[in-house]
């Protein structure tokens, strides 16, 4: 069973910035071609909205990782 996890896990994280990527891609694209100009007041609270954001995923990424670690009886102590 343990030796399946780690093929799981890395296979779900390939896919899942694959699709990433292609969004980003596709974002990029699509925003190139709309040619608006954005003033610079409008693009510091949109940057620091996805920053925020960002930061708040993270933060529950580590919580959920850590979580999981623990109900999987996984010893993360530093030695």
């Amino acid at each position: 069973m343990m030796e399946w996890i780690p093929i799981v896990f890395f296979s779900f994280k390939g896919i899942v910035l694959v699709i990433g990527m292609f969004y980003a891609i596709k974002w990029h694209y699509d925003q190139g071609q709309k040619k608006q100009v954005t003033d610079k007041r409008t693009l510091l609270r949109i940057s620091v909205a996805v920053a925020l954001a960002f930061a708040a995923l993270l933060t529950g990424l580590l919580l959920l990782t850590a979580q999981l670690s623990k109900t999987l009886g996984l010893d993360l102590t530093l030695p």
